[in-house]
């Protein structure tokens, strides 16, 4: 396995639930959590009954920094269905240790209690790292639970081969931690973008009025972020050009902060065509503001005893078309955020700004329109039309990513 010390940064806002079920092995989870930790994952633990026989959830929230999940029905998380919210949340749920137990649930589909529950209602992947006596896991029943979890493309980490607390030596050791911190690198881990340089918008603009108001929209900037991590986790020399937001800049990631639409337009012409490094990719994520003041008042404009007051507009740049219209244009995909027609209008858009792709998104659905965590997109190309189902726009942001990489190799 890889040294844990070149691993640094891999897992930055990866969001991961250690699910931890009954088995001696329980007291190598406490470092796991601390590992995924050090690696910049926010982790979430979810206890069976029997794992806190071997293990305390207290050392658990310590490590975290987080409460720990442990029961099912419990009146105050549930009364916000907290299990539910609990599984949209994670980009992964890693079980270490994953006991006979459990292994056999999980292929029975049960949901009875907290974790088992998890795995059930999430939408991401699920990885286990069984660890048992040699016995249990040679055994046919066990091999057969096994054989099941494959086919439902649940990744298995591990186990090893050794000593083991009853004495017996053979497979069944749950896997080191640092062994499956790295396995849970390479589960995020692609270089799909390698030596290309991807140029990502984000986050609103602000047209000013005068020097205390100005005219801007909900956009959180999340997607965006969510891409340029996604970029730079896939090998891209990632810039993103990003308006005023409250996100952190994501590791391997150059970002440039912009104000306004003129703003914003320098900077792309800037990293797209004035760079001593071509642009391969473009992607206009930024919720731009279609028009801004004509004149910005140069003193706080004060309130009057007239009822109305009249604001002349002037249309804003095109950034993406400003792009897109020149023969060297790199690839080029755009957003529409559309609250009705959602399709017939990226599509539009598609043609009337000669775009590669456009990834289509309504946000008039609160759970998955602005500042949300979450997201569901439409991918749209000349030639198809791809649905993305809700998940965290980090999962999101990596499904766009793969999507262009695979679009890129096939044009060129």
């Amino acid at each position: 396995m890889g040294n844990p010390c070149t691993m640094a940064g891999k897992l930055t806002n990866r969001r991961i639930l250690v699910g931890i079920s009954g088995g001696i092995a329980a007291y190598k989870s406490a470092e796991l959590v601390r590992r995924l930790i050090d690696l910049g994952a926010d982790v979430r633990v979810a206890m069976t009954k029997a794992a806190q026989e071997f293990i305390t959830p207290l050392t658990l929230q310590a490590l975290s920094g987080k409460p720990v999940s442990t029961d099912l029905l419990n009146t105050e998380a549930e009364a916000a269905m907290g299990h539910i919210e609990l599984a949209r949340w994670a980009d992964l749920i890693v079980i270490a240790p994953a006991s006979a137990d459990i292994i056999s649930r999980l292929a029975k589909g049960a949901g009875d209690d907290i974790l088992t529950t998890l795995c059930l209602a999430r939408r991401c992947p699920l990885a286990i790292a069984p660890a048992m006596n040699q016995a249990m896991w040679h055994n046919s029943s066990t091999q057969d639970n096994l054989a099941t979890l494959q086919k439902h493309n649940i990744h298995q980490f591990g186990p090893d081969k050794g000593g083991q607390a009853c004495g017996d030596i053979g497979f069944g050791r749950m896997s080191e931690p640092n062994e499956l911190a790295q396995e849970v690198c390479q589960l995020f881990k692609t270089r799909t973008l390698e030596g290309k340089k991807v140029v990502i918008t984000a986050g609103p603009t602000r047209e000013a009025i005068d020097p205390v108001r100005y005219i801007s929209n909900y956009s959180s900037g999340k997607m965006g972020y969510a891409l340029a991590q996604a970029a730079a986790e896939a090998g891209a020399r990632t810039i993103l050009i990003s308006g005023p937001t409250n996100l952190a800049t994501p590791e391997h990631v150059e970002c440039i902060s912009v104000v306004s639409a003129d703003e914003m337009l320098e900077a792309c012409m800037n990293q797209v065509y004035e760079s001593h490094t071509p642009c391969d990719i473009f992607i206009a994520s930024a919720a731009v503001a279609d028009y801004r003041p004509v004149d910005i008042a140069q003193q706080k404009i004060k309130k009057t005893d007239q009822d109305t007051m009249m604001l002349k507009m002037i249309k804003n740049p095109d950034i993406v078309a400003s792009i897109a219209n020149r023969t060297d244009s790199p690839l080029m995909i755009g957003f529409a955020a559309e609250t009705q027609n959602v399709l017939e209008n990226a599509q539009s858009k598609l043609l009337k700004k000669q775009l590669d792709l456009v990834v289509a998104n309504d946000v008039s659905k609160t759970n998955i329109g602005f500042n949300s965590d979450d997201n569901a997109v439409t991918i749209i190309t000349k030639d198809a039309v791809t649905e993305v189902p809700e998940k965290s726009k980090v999962q999101i942001a990596a499904d766009i990513i793969d999507y262009v990489a695979t679009y890129l190799t096939k044009k060129y």
